[in-house]
């Protein structure tokens, strides 16, 4: 993983991350897509609440289809996990910046899912 994916989900929000978030649902008729690499996903979606990007413009280097990244992006809205994530943080990093950077995470993804943002504390 290069400097900016590293930047962007560091190994430690990743250790927290990585349990918070939902897997793929089941398919009742079974079959479906191969599952995508979580991490990949998860920094692909970091880059574009945070950038302010269009989900269109997703550079491919990330490795995830914008269709992939959207869709996994909508479904971890909607179990919550933004703000799981912070919290955790929070709660168990100690590291005052990562904090920070998943309170920026937050806001930005409340402000593309039309969920409540992060308040100040």
């Amino acid at each position: 993983m290069d400097g900016l994916a590293r930047r962007l989900v560091p190994d430690e929000l990743w250790a927290i991350a990585d349990p918070l978030l939902p897997g793929p649902a089941r398919r009742p008729q079974g079959g479906g897509r191969s599952t995508a690499d979580r991490r990949a996903v998860l920094t692909a979606v970091v880059y574009v609440v945070t950038s302010g990007s269009a989900w269109q413009l997703l550079p491919p280097y990330f490795g995830v289809a914008v269709p992939t990244a959207h869709r996994w992006f909508l479904r971890w809205s909607r179990a919550g996990v933004w703000r799981s994530l912070h919290d955790a943080v929070r709660a168990g990093s100690g590291d005052p910046a990562l904090a920070e950077w998943t309170r920026a995470i937050l806001d930005g993804a409340s402000a593309r899912s039309g969920e409540t943002g992060c308040t100040p504390g």
